[in-house]
């Protein structure tokens, strides 16, 4: 790190830093950091909640005879930041962890218990099965149409004017039977007659 930026550097940084983010997280510019040859890093105190001991980065190209501009502007952790912890993949945690349960004795193995669990996972079908058989027991030959005893049809609104409106139903249907039968009797009686005549 080396002096402070200077007024034209900290502006441009500042203006290529409000493109990603907000003005209330960034702070003061605190340092200047000459990189590779041609390229200057303007550093800004970070605001951001969560964010303890990180810090703006603003990348400058800084060219003899050009104006400076903007490469790139990210966040970083400074010293003392806090961090995550570095990433491991799960086959080397599953590792980890297998190995730390075989070390303290504590891997699963079979035991008494499990006999025990055995036993009351079969008592639980059994008052399952018990449970089923009662059930069906009441509904006994009641059909379709019962549900836990109760014959949905009767509480349906009106039920009872259709069955009237049925038996009614039903009663004409005879009658008119009845009467073509009667027609198709006199019909017959007629043809008979016709017959005999001719």
């Amino acid at each position: 790190m080396s002096e402070r930026p200077s007024p034209e550097e900290l502006e441009i940084a500042r203006a290529g830093l409000l493109e990603i983010t907000d003005a209330k997280t960034v702070g003061d510019a605190f340092a200047r950091v000459d990189e590779v040859d041609g390229v200057v890093s303007v550093l800004f105190h970070c605001t951001l909640d969560g964010y303890p001991g990180w810090h703006w980065t603003v990348s400058l190209a800084a060219v003899d005879g050009e104006a400076p501009t903007v490469l790139e502007a990210e966040l970083q952790p400074g010293q003392g930041a806090l961090l995550a912890p570095d990433w491991v993949p799960w086959t080397d945690r599953l590792a980890e962890y297998q190995a730390s349960q075989e070390g303290s004795g504590e891997r699963d193995e079979p035991d008494d218990d499990d006999d025990d669990d055995d036993e009351r996972d079969e008592d639980f079908d059994d008052e399952d099965d018990a449970d089923s058989d009662d059930d069906d027991d009441d509904l006994g030959d009641a059909g379709d149409d019962v549900y836990d005893g109760v014959d949905v049809d009767e509480l349906a609104p009106g039920a009872e004017d259709d069955d009237e409106q049925d038996g009614a139903d039903e009663d004409a249907d005879a009658g008119r039977d009845e009467h073509l039968g009667a027609d198709g009797d006199a019909d017959g009686s007629e043809d008979d007659q016709q017959d005999q005549r001719g």
